[in-house]
């Protein structure tokens, strides 16, 4: 995922503008969610939300999710531990009833050459219903933690930024099957979100892939909606709405609802207002080159109250930085969200 100050060029190639800038960035944009109080002292403006014994969502399984992938360890695109947590994911999405597959692709290693082995796993639920619904994620790791004073001496496991997104639809799998009316769900954990190493590489592989696989394809079903979750794990979670969701026309009245069924529900969490930073993210290919309406579910302000500094790309990004009932209350909004599909 990449946020504003890491843009796209032409050719492909990447520009970084300074991570000082997106330190600043993420600085700004969290302060300024905070208030005076009567006494002077900062906090968070106060929004009505859920206990986790209050959600029909189990948020305890989809952080166990998370517990069993960070304990693989680091699961970049073409490792050991990626064909690891590939093995888990599929045995486990079968067992719920799933029709499960890998859509294989390759790419150049971005400092040897050398060809890397990839694979999107896509999940089919109710294969029949030509209105589908895309659910999907990234569940690759990034190489190393790059945001670390010393990345290469640090250990990357992606709780929040990998494992939660595929965290929150390992137990949602559980739901999709009940659920009626018209509209079947595929779910997709993309491969190559972010093969980068030392500023070399390129984003969004996987999803690229899809997409041009998606828009190339004969087929008799087209993609109502692509929802992308990203670190939705934050134990101090804060989703506003994508900039680019709100912008495509065809996105926003998704994004509407979405956001619309979590204030029904009580989920304060869900913030009806545009995010200051604009993030590029896997949903960018989804829409633009499989002309699917696409809309991402994202917290990039990964911070701990009163703390200045980010846990994105750090060593830090553990479990203990999430929380049960973020994903509670995310999968719970997914899965209300859905009921209302026709």
């Amino acid at each position: 995922m990449q946020s504003s100050t890491k843009m796209r060029k032409p050719d492909g190639q990447t520009m970084f503008l300074g991570t000082a800038i997106l330190a600043s960035l993420v600085l700004v944009a969290y302060l300024l969610e905070f208030h005076q109080d009567g006494n002077g002292q900062q906090r968070r403006n106060d929004r009505p939300t859920k206990r986790l014994d209050e959600i029909p969502f189990d948020g305890q399984a989809a952080f166990q999710w998370i517990e069993k992938l960070c304990a693989i360890g680091p699961r970049p695109s073409g490792s050991s531990g990626m064909q690891r947590q590939q093995q888990l994911l599929m045995e486990h999405f079968k067992q719920l009833g799933g029709e499960v597959a890998l859509q294989p692709f390759t790419a150049r290693h971005p400092l040897t050459g050398e060809t890397v082995e990839m694979a999107n796993l896509i999940v089919r639920w109710h294969a029949d219903r030509s209105k589908r619904i895309l659910l999907c994620a990234h569940y690759d790791t990034r190489p190393f933690p790059d945001q670390d004073p010393n990345p290469r001496q640090g250990v990357f496991v992606g709780a929040n930024d990998g494992a939660s997104g595929v965290a929150v639809l390992a137990e949602l799998g559980r739901q999709i099957p009940s659920l009626t009316g018209e509209v079947g769900v595929d779910f997709c954990l993309f491969d190559g979100e972010e093969l980068v190493f030392e500023e070399k590489g390129d984003y969004f592989l996987g999803s690229t892939h899809f997409a041009r696989a998606y828009a190339a394809e004969k087929r008799e079903y087209a993609y109502r909606c692509a929802v992308l979750l990203d670190m939705v794990g934050d134990a101090h979670l804060e989703l506003y709405q994508d900039i680019s969701s709100l912008r495509w026309r065809d996105t926003k009245p998704f994004v509407q609802q979405i956001w619309r069924t979590a204030g029904q529900l009580g989920v304060g969490e869900f913030i009806p207002r545009r995010m200051r930073v604009e993030i590029r993210d896997d949903h960018l290919a989804l829409h633009q080159i499989g002309q699917i309406p696409a809309l991402d579910i994202i917290d990039f302000d990964y911070v701990r109250p009163g703390e200045n500094r980010s846990f994105w790309h750090t060593s830090e990004d553990t479990p203990d930085k999430c929380s049960a009932e973020s994903l509670a209350k995310v999968g719970w909004v997914l899965q209300e969200w859905l009921k209302q599909q026709r």
